[in-house]
């Protein structure tokens, strides 16, 4: 691509670098200049103009950005319409936003020209959010440049909707003096709200004595019944031997994981019992 100010009368058929005004005329950044637009900006008393000429095998910003945009099809991830070199990337479904650090930055590595800005990896989105965007910077790329971050975004890996799968789920609260029911109360309003994004629902709720005895038994209940089973402990998890954690290994269940390195949130306990999910919530998610 050749770049630079050019005579009013060499100006056919280059590209208009930055919008330009005469009288009630308005010609845009991009717009491919014809020999009426040269007539016109001559007698409104334009002598040069910023253009860029594309040479062989360069491609026009709208259709590299958008050639790139479309890539992405399969991928729960919906383009909205090429501009100045821009097309915006939004969510075509619910889920989590899952990009590859590493696959990005050698993507924006191929050529400067090409420039692929998107959300933090595991961020859950809703349906149309705006998710990513790619920008082409000058008016034109190379088609070599371009074949080759087309092939970047081939690897599903570089971004994606991982969509969120619908559950049915079981709530077990155990109960202690010290806790008041109207907090249960909020605590189980809030979990069904939690839930919504995802399609999953809240189906039942079940109050125990907060014993590994008691919990197991409705964890091999509602197991048997629900995808997701959650656990609200009246007292936090202190212990891999206590009372939730306990309740899952006797309910011949599989504790994968007592304490997370999160803040709020370190009290997470993950597990599973037959074909259910388990989790233990932490004190603060109520």
């Amino acid at each position: 691509m050749k770049f630079g100010p050019v005579p009013i009368g060499q100006a056919e058929g280059a590209v208009l670098a930055h919008s330009l005004s005469v009288g009630a005329h308005r010609l845009k950044k991009g717009h491919v200049l014809t020999a009426s637009d040269v007539m016109m900006l001559g007698q409104g008393g334009v002598t040069e103009v910023i253009v860029a000429r594309l040479e062989h095998n360069d491609v026009g910003e709208n259709e590299a950005a958008e050639t790139l945009a479309q890539a992405f099809a399969g991928a729960h991830i919906r383009a909205a319409n090429a501009a100045t070199g821009r097309v915006n990337l939004h969510a075509a479904r619910a889920g989590l936003f899952r990009a590859d650090r590493r696959l990005v930055d050698h993507f924006n590595a191929i050529d400067p020209a090409i420039t692929f800005a998107c959300l933090a990896d595991c961020t859950p989105v809703e349906p149309d959010e705006m998710v990513a965007t790619i920008k082409i910077i000058p008016l034109a790329v190379t088609g070599a440049s371009l074949s080759s971050a087309k092939a970047a975004i081939s690897d599903r890996a570089l971004a994606q909707i991982a969509p969120f799968k619908p559950m049915r789920a079981g709530l077990i609260a155990t109960v202690l003096p010290t806790l008041k029911p109207t907090v249960m109360d909020k605590t189980r309003d809030l979990l069904k709200s939690r839930l919504a994004p995802s399609g999953s629902r809240l189906v039942e709720e079940s109050r125990v004595a907060h014993s590994a005895e008691a919990v197991a038994s409705e964890i091999v209940r509602m197991a048997a019944e629900y995808e997701l089973v959650i656990i609200f402990g009246a007292s936090a998890v202190t212990d891999f031997d206590d009372v939730i954690p306990a309740a899952i290994r006797l309910a011949g269940g599989r504790v994968e994981r007592v304490g997370m390195p999160v803040d709020p949130g370190n009290l997470l306990v993950l597990g599973r019992a037959g074909k259910a999910q388990v989790i233990g919530a932490p004190g603060c998610a109520r």
